[in-house]
Formats: structure tokens, sequence, C-alpha cells
């Protein structure tokens, strides 16, 4: 009900006199889309599937062509649409939304304000659990409390759920956990696990579900706690960490290191200073795209969740990061430092 009146509410804020404009300017107009990250990832596939519906969502049609802008920890495609980009309608793209907490947290070489992105919305939260396999004498939550020796949990590194949640659970829960940084994707921390070189990793279910199955299935791999809101439909029973904290502190942690961030993981942008009449067709687009029955029965096939967060919604979890307590930021910061 909520996401069908942000539906309308949109739809009515565009008036047939913006759309008309919207029209003379989007005509045989190329859009590039960034995505951070190389061609094949999460957020190439994603944004691939978008755009080859999109166009057809923005009054004049315009052509839509994907770039890739991988690496620096996802501040090279950041940085290019806050800073390079012109600020015309005509660029906007994705990057990873981990980059926001880090600008909060002061990390070092994020010298942009992301707070002035124009926020296009979220095509699907990202909802992370902790996964383990059997061989790490691991099967659900009470056993990784008290086990004597900590869990080894593979992770990417710094700035990224696979890292970040760890840490985050590790302070928040008193968790025995021994992070091992330095694998290239998802996809190597779930053979390091089949393989007993670690017990497992933390990242989004609705990857952990598809790329897992075999895992899963078998009974040999347990999703022992969830960093979610609240429990998923699918996971009725498994551990909210949320839930399972036991002081306010830990619950701010879990909800700001862990929950907010999450949810806008896979956040688009277009520049700041972009019209904002432009920004509202590309809002309206991004959203009605989502619900196009072309693009779900597509999402469906290729297994790419939609659970999707306006731009108004976005810019709100923005807001809120920026606006955590001192004590909080501070607390958070200490917990991610890499040491």
């Amino acid at each position: 009900m909520k996401f069908a009146y942000l539906l309308l509410s949109l739809a009515c804020s565009l008036s047939p006199h913006t759309a008309a404009f919207a029209q003379e300017f989007y005509k045989g107009k190329t859009i590039r889309v960034i995505v951070d990250g190389t061609t094949g990832g999460g957020f190439d596939v994603y944004t691939r599937a978008m755009t080859r519906h999109m166009a057809r969502h923005i009054p004049g049609n315009p052509t839509l062509v994907v770039e890739n802008m991988a690496g620096a920890a996802t501040r090279i495609a950041a940085k290019y649409m806050h800073s390079s980009a012109k600020p015309d309608g005509l660029t906007f793209g994705i990057f990873n939304g981990y980059l926001i907490l880090g600008r909060v947290l002061g990390t070092e070489g994020i010298d942009f304000d992301v707070r002035k992105f124009e926020y296009i919305g979220v095509p699907v939260k990202d909802n992370v659990v902790c996964a383990l396999h059997k061989a790490s004498g691991v099967t659900n939550l009470q056993q990784w409390l008290a086990a004597k020796t900590p869990v080894k949990i593979g992770g990417l590194g710094p700035g990224n759920s696979t890292s970040d949640v760890p840490r985050v659970l590790k302070a928040a829960l008193d968790l025995p956990i021994q992070l091992v940084e330095g694998y290239k994707g998802t996809a190597d921390v779930r053979l390091a696990a089949d393989g007993g070189e670690v017990g497992g990793g933390c990242w989004a279910w609705e990857s952990v579900k598809v790329t897992w199955s075999n895992g899963l299935q078998s009974g040999n791999v347990n999703v022992v706690v969830q960093a979610t809101p609240r429990a998923l439909s699918d996971l009725s029973k498994v551990p909210v960490a949320l839930e399972v904290a036991k002081t306010e502190e830990a619950r701010q942690l879990i909800k700001a290191g862990a929950i907010d961030v999450s949810s806008i993981t896979r956040v688009f942008v277009t520049t700041p200073g972009t019209p904002k009449d432009r920004v509202q067709t590309l809002r309206k687009a991004f959203t009605d795209t989502l619900k196009d029955p072309e693009f779900v029965a597509e999402a469906k096939k290729s297994g790419l969740e939609i659970d999707p967060l306006t731009g108004e919604e976005a810019e709100k979890i923005v807001a809120e990061l920026f606006n955590l307590s001192p004590a909080t930021v501070s607390k958070l910061a200490a917990v991610l430092a890499v040491k």
C-alpha cells in the first residue's frame, strides 16, 4: 500500500507540462548509465536488465548506453557522477552505498559530499545474512555465541557488507569472529567455505539463496543470523541480530552499520545540480521500469529480486545516516577501522 501510494504521488508530480518538456529534451538523446563494477558483476547485470526496458518509460525514448567504471572501492564511479558528469539529466548510474557510510565516518579519500547527489532509487534492498558451512562446527546462533574458537568469516575488504557486517556483529553481539579478507567476490568466499578455508560469510540473502542453493538444500550450509530490520519471510526461524542485541548502543550499531547502509547498497543517482524536472523524470522512469511486466518477467527469469526504494526514500536514509549521534559515529568508526 505504501509503495503504491508513493508511485501515485510520483506520477502526480509529473504534470503534462513537465512531461512535454521532458519529451522535447530527451528525444534523440543518449543517456550514459554508469556502473560501479566490472561487466558481469551484480551491479552490471541488474543495470543492463533495467536499461533494456527503461528507455520506453522516459518521454522522448532516448538511447541508454551502459558504461563500466570499476575501481578504488566504488569511488571512481561515484566521484565521476558527482564531480565530472554534466548536470543535464543525461548521466545517471549506480555505486555501492557503503561509500555513503564511509563519508559519514570520515573515511579517507571520500572527498565529495554524497548528500548533494540526486537520488533516483534502489531496485532491491540488500538483506544481509550470515551463512556458515556445517564443517565450521556451527549450525545456529547459540552455538556461534558459545564457540570457544572464533569462526573464520570470508570478506572482500572494508567498505563492503562481507567485511563491514561481520565487524559490526562481532562488536554488537560479541560474536567470536576471525575476519579473513582479500577475496575477490562472494563466489570465492563460497568456494573457500566449501573447501574448509573459512567457515562462511555474510552478504545479501537475495544472492546467497541463489548462488549457494545447493549447500542450503543439502543441509551443508545454514543461515544462522539475519542483519535485517525483521525476520525475512523465508527465514522466519532464523534469529535477527537487532532482536538479539542486549543494549541500545548495540542496536544502533546494527541499524546504522548493517541494516540502513545495506538497504542502499545498490543506489542509483544522478549528478548534483541536475534540473528538478529531469530528476523527477528519471525517478518516475526508474519506478515505472521496476513494475513493467516485461522487466518483471526478465528479472524473474534471471533470478533478480525486486524490492525497491524510491529516490525520496533513499534520500531519507542518507539523511538519517548523516544525523547519527556523534557517539554512534565514533563507535562505528572504531568498529569498522581496519586493525
